[in-house]
C-alpha cells in the first residue's frame, strides 16, 4: 500500500540541521506514526513521502516554509516579569504561557530590571531540516482515526 489520502503511516527518522548536527531522532525508540494529509507533520515531508510504500527510504530538505516556518521578529518581545510564571526564570528557559488563543511556549532569551525578553517563534523556525527516512507500514485509517485527525495507539484512542 501507498502512503496516500486516509492513510496511517510509520516511520523512522532521523533529522539533522545544515551542519548535520542531529536534532532528533527515532532510533532507540518507537517508529513515528501519522495520519497522512492531516498536517500532523511539516508539509514538505509529508509532499515527500506521498506515494512511498514500506520499506522506502526518503532523504529530503525541508525549507523553513514547508517546515517550522521562517523566523518573525514580531514574535520576540519584551513582557513585564510580572506576567511570567512564578519561579526562577533565567535566559534558555522555556516558558508556557496564556494568551488569548491558547497556550504557547515562549523562550527567555534576557532578562533586563523588570523585563523579560521572550521568542514565541518555533525552535526549529528558519531552518532548513534534513530528514533520513525509512517507511516502516502503511495502512487504511480507521473511521474513528479520520473522525478525530490523528492516529490512535494500539487498543484504541486512550
Amino acid at each position: 500500500m501507498q502512503i496516500g489520502a486516509k492513510t496511517a503511516v510509520t516511520f523512522h527518522y532521523s533529522l539533522r540541521d545544515d551542519e548535520g548536527t542531529e536534532l532528533d531522532s527515532s532510533a532507540g525508540a518507537e517508529p513515528l506514526t501519522y495520519l497522512h494529509g492531516e498536517g500532523n507533520i511539516v508539509p514538505g515531508l509529508e509532499k515527500a513521502l506521498e506515494g512511498k510504500q514500506p520499506g522506502d527510504e526518503v532523504k529530503v530538505k525541508v525549507s523553513p516554509e514547508e517546515g517550522y516556518g521562517v523566523r518573525d521578529e514580531k514574535n520576540i518581545q519584551n513582557v513585564p516579569r510580572r506576567k511570567l510564571p512564578e519561579g526562577k526564570i533565567q535566559p534558555g528557559m522555556r516558558v508556557r504561557l496564556q494568551t488569548n488563543h491558547g497556550q504557547i511556549v515562549a523562550l527567555v532569551t534576557a532578562i533586563k530590571g523588570d523585563y523579560v525578553t521572550i521568542d514565541t517563534n518555533h525552535p526549529l523556525a528558519g531552518m532548513n531540516l534534513h530528514f533520513d527516512v525509512k517507511v516502516v507500514e502503511v495502512r487504511e485509517a480507521t473511521a474513528e482515526e479520520l473522525e478525530h485527525g490523528h492516529v490512535h495507539g494500539p487498543g484504541g484512542h486512550h
